[in-house]
């Protein structure tokens, strides 16, 4: 797993639209209460759920692992000129 640059920005914009997402499909949303984990996890799975990301290997399904996948999925997701890109 090659890490991303700004991959640490990329994942809280992938849980900020993650969660706008969950709430456009019927979830009720986060809590300020909910654990970073618990978001990550759950933004996960709506996604490999949705075909949207490509599932984990079974074994391979560990935090770090999320939070990567959920970084690239928002990479692919913004424009190429987008200043997290860069």
């Amino acid at each position: 797993m090659k890490k991303l640059k700004n991959e640490a920005a990329l994942l809280k914009k992938a849980i900020e639209i993650g969660e706008k997402y969950a709430m456009n499909r019927g979830y009720k949303g986060f809590s300020a209460t909910n654990a970073a984990k618990d978001k990550v996890e759950s933004l996960y799975r709506l996604l490999v759920n949705d075909k949207l990301v490509q599932p984990l290997a079974v074994d391979q399904e560990n935090q770090p692992n999320m939070k990567h996948k959920l970084a690239l999925w928002i990479a692919k997701q913004l424009p190429e000129n987008h200043p997290l890109l860069k």
